[in-house]
């Protein structure tokens, strides 16, 4: 990366608290797209392929959790998602996916805490790059099968390096042994990047949510 991108991703990862990562996410937003897209950043597109692959067009509404820019809202958009809304914590952030035409609904809201819909609202919901180093805990999956319908999929990526350190497997293992979810699929650690940050892996995860 440029050293511009590795300055603002080092804030990022940086940060030691919500207030500080908030900053860095307002910092950032405006050359965010430009910046991790010259790096090769892939998942806002790989992690459609799983949705396409288990969650018809017409199941109902679509969360992107932890949107971002919203660089996947046009083309789920595209693929046939009539209905995608959003969240993210960052309000500049949220503007910018604001621009793109394709979320039906963009809220703040914080992963970790409880989120501004009722139960069973989405019939699926994705996070992508989301659960890494320094950002949305493992207990924000419970909040995200709670609104998730029966039968709903969750679709997310976890940094490799922080799947057991960051307590995923065992939030991962509790709700699969709690009957709240199944899963369906696991993908094997792949990059985030496809020029870049060749270190940054990520394993993809796909559940079933039962209720």
């Amino acid at each position: 990366m440029p050293d511009h991108n590795h300055d603002a991703l080092e804030q990022v990862y940086a940060a030691r608290s919500a207030a500080e990562l908030s900053a860095a996410y307002a910092a950032w937003a405006a050359g965010y797209d430009r910046d991790t897209l010259s790096a090769g950043y892939c998942l806002p597109f790989q992690v459609l392929s799983w949705v396409a692959r288990h969650v018809r067009p017409d199941a109902g509404p679509v969360l992107d959790a932890g949107c971002g820019t919203g660089l996947s809202g046009p083309y789920l958009k595209a693929l046939g998602y009539a209905r995608v809304e959003g969240l993210d914590f960052s309000q500049e952030m949220l503007d910018v996916a604001g621009t793109r035409g394709a979320y039906a609904d963009l809220r703040r809201a914080t992963l970790g805490e409880v989120l501004p819909w009722p139960d069973e609202h989405f019939a699926a919901f994705l996070s992508t790059g989301v659960f890494t180093e320094g950002h949305a805990p493992a207990s924000s999956l419970a909040e995200l099968c709670r609104i998730t319908r029966p039968g709903g999929i969750g679709v997310f990526t976890v940094r490799d390096k922080i799947f057991e350190t960051g307590g995923f497997a065992s939030v991962i293992d509790d709700l699969t042994t709690r009957n709240i979810w199944r899963r369906i699929e696991q993908s094997p650690p792949f990059r985030a990047f496809a020029l870049d940050e060749p270190d940054v892996l990520v394993t993809a995860h796909v559940f079933e949510v039962l209720g």
